[in-house]
């Protein structure tokens, strides 16, 4: 009998998981977690307590792990384990999925707490489903055709100070250029649920001008993050939270002055996104990342 306990924490996604051992799963407990990760979209551990190969073990139960990011380096001595560090001048206070702008974003992304600030620095995670079933059925028609190019080159990475270590990172984050065509509806290839597929490095719409662009990407994108799709996430070290990064966007608000942030990520390498009609993703420019997905086929 299972002793995981799964308590649904919002209306529409996340989920608490009690009762879970991480580091010694047996096969019918991950089921069960990755069932509940599909059904809730994301899920949070607390009092988790996992060191880097901790985190890294229990990622790799999901599928095959990325390095830590195309471009910014890992933590030293792990390459699977990114450091997201919220030092002024590089926090990433915008909605976003992870790196879409390679061909094959992550599958699933996992954050763990190591020092959290004694106000704010929360994660917020939207639920990218519940935004497409939102949409009025004309707007649904709509974005079920468009596809739009993701980008690493906009002003996600640039510094809002003049700090030499935040225009370092912003020089490191676009030291390799991508740009890449996804569907702006996407098919999630588990549950066949269609989601809104945009967020931050989704710049441009295939086939229309820049304005017109973004005309439509904030429409789509305010479904997206309206109150009731949205998970709050208040963290204390040691909590680790899995999202699917295959539907969902996140986000996390520059709302603790200058106290220190920091939590460590591990992904989970995913497949080439598919849209209503059957198109795959294209790289637009740059490569097909096999540095960051080596296990992913084309």
């Amino acid at each position: 009998m299972s002793t995981l306990e799964i308590r649904k924490i919002g209306g529409r996604i996340g989920a608490e998981v009690a009762g879970a051992d991480l580091g010694h799963l047996d096969t019918g407990a991950f089921e069960e977690i990755n069932a509940a990760l599909l059904e809730h979209k994301a899920l949070v551990f607390r009092g988790a307590d996992l060191d880097d190969e901790g985190q890294i073990r229990f990622a790799a139960r999901f599928g095959d792990l990325t390095t830590a990011h195309p471009t910014v380096p890992s933590v030293d001595g792990s390459p699977n384990v990114l450091p997201v560090d919220g030092e002024e001048g590089i926090r990433s206070n915008h909605w976003h999925t992870d790196v879409t702008f390679v061909r094959t974003p992550p599958k699933v992304s996992t954050l763990r707490a190591l020092v959290i600030p004694p106000y704010g620095g929360n994660t917020l995670i939207a639920n990218a489903a519940a935004a497409y079933r939102d949409l009025p059925a004309e707007l649904r028609e709509f974005a079920d055709r468009l596809w739009a190019v993701h980008t690493n080159d906009y002003d996600y990475a640039v510094p809002r100070t003049n700090s030499e270590k935040a225009a370092k990172y912003r020089e490191v984050f676009v030291s390799t250029r991508y740009r890449t065509g996804h569907p702006v509806v996407r098919v999630h290839p588990e549950t066949g649920e269609r989601g809104l597929f945009v967020g931050g490095f989704a710049q441009r719409i295939v086939g229309l001008n820049g304005t017109e662009s973004r005309d439509i990407l904030r429409i789509f994108q305010e479904y997206v993050i309206r109150p009731e799709n949205i998970l709050r996430v208040q963290w204390n070290p040691g909590d680790l939270v899995v999202f699917d990064n295959r539907i969902t966007q996140h986000y996390a608000p520059d709302d603790f002055g200058d106290q220190p942030r920091r939590l460590h990520r591990v992904t989970v390498a995913g497949d080439v996104p598919v849209g209503v009609d059957g198109g795959e993703s294209y790289v637009i420019e740059g490569d097909e990342a096999r540095h960051y997905t080596p296990a992913v086929a084309a």
